[in-house]
């Protein structure tokens, strides 16, 4: 049994970060999450005093586990350069402990962008679960292994439009998968990623957002054009929404920051912690 125990760097809640993250791969109950981290499964908990443990039978999976948590990825600057922004500054300081969790391998990071275009969050992850159990080998635990670019390669189109994946979504899926390792992106400067990922048909900065954010753990590039934040535009502004870029109008503000700003933003908007009255007056 290998054990790690990780102070994480700046404020951190791994309760905050983790509230949503189960997938077909992970599960959190009762401030355990367990992961099927691709060699292996490795499980984490928070101590009173902060620490994170995680435990698992390979230190590589443990390894990989801390990663995806974004346990030595410091947000303090974030939180200090946004303390008084208008929209972010409550979320700030009641959700100061947030890091959005990581996927285990690019891949899934691709599937889920692709999964969750134009749908509701919930149908989204429904969809991601049933292709990762008809790709991926079953895991531990009841966990399947997080889907490899090779796995998503070898689907078939049609197949996955079975399972109810837009019959030209899935292609771009699997021909991106055929054509390259998504993991080398990892080897890729941030604007390289994108660059690419935005010359597929079907794919868009929301895609490319999801996939540095949670496939990569890049908090530079944002959620531009996502569902959420078009709905938080329309609250701020008093009026429809319908262009890209006024997504990207709020994110600009964020830097290199803009990631990280997205979630937030989201986060904040679902409990209530923008002034939208305040904000639409200005």
């Amino acid at each position: 049994m290998v054990e790690i125990v990780v102070r994480p760097r700046g404020p951190y809640s791994l309760a905050l970060s983790a509230r949503l993250a189960g997938d077909a791969t992970r599960r959190v109950r009762e401030g355990l999450m367990t992961a099927h981290c691709g060699d292996g499964v490795a499980r984490a908990f928070q101590s009173r005093d902060g620490t994170v443990t995680i435990r698992s039978e390979s230190a590589t999976a443990a390894e990989k586990l801390r990663w995806m948590l974004a346990l030595d990825d410091d947000h303090s600057e974030f939180l200090r350069r946004f303390a008084d922004d208008p929209l972010l500054g409550r979320a700030t300081k009641h959700l100061r402990g947030f890091r959005p969790i990581r996927t285990a391998t690019v891949a899934q990071a691709l599937l889920r962008a692709v999964c969750g275009q134009l749908i509701d969050s919930k149908t989204a992850r429904r969809l991601e679960r049933s292709v990762i159990r008809a790709t991926s080998p079953p895991g531990h635990d009841g966990l399947s292994e997080p889907p490899s670019t090779a796995a998503l390669a070898g689907a078939a189109p049609f197949e996955l439009r079975r399972l109810g994946l837009h019959e030209r979504r899935g292609a771009t899926l699997v021909r991106l998968c055929r054509s390259l390792e998504l993991e080398r992106f990892h080897e890729l400067p941030t604007a390289a990623v994108v660059r690419r990922l935005e010359r597929e048909r079907g794919l868009g900065p929301w895609s490319a957002g999801v996939v540095c954010l949670e496939g990569l753990g890049r908090f530079e590039h944002g959620l531009v054009g996502d569902l959420g934040l078009v709905k938080l535009v329309r609250a701020l502004r008093g009026r429809r929404v319908v262009e890209t870029w006024e997504t990207a109008e709020l994110l600009g503000p964020y830097g290199e920051w803009a990631g990280l700003a997205s979630v937030y933003l989201l986060a904040a908007f679902g409990r209530g912690l923008i002034p939208l009255p305040a904000a639409r007056a200005a």
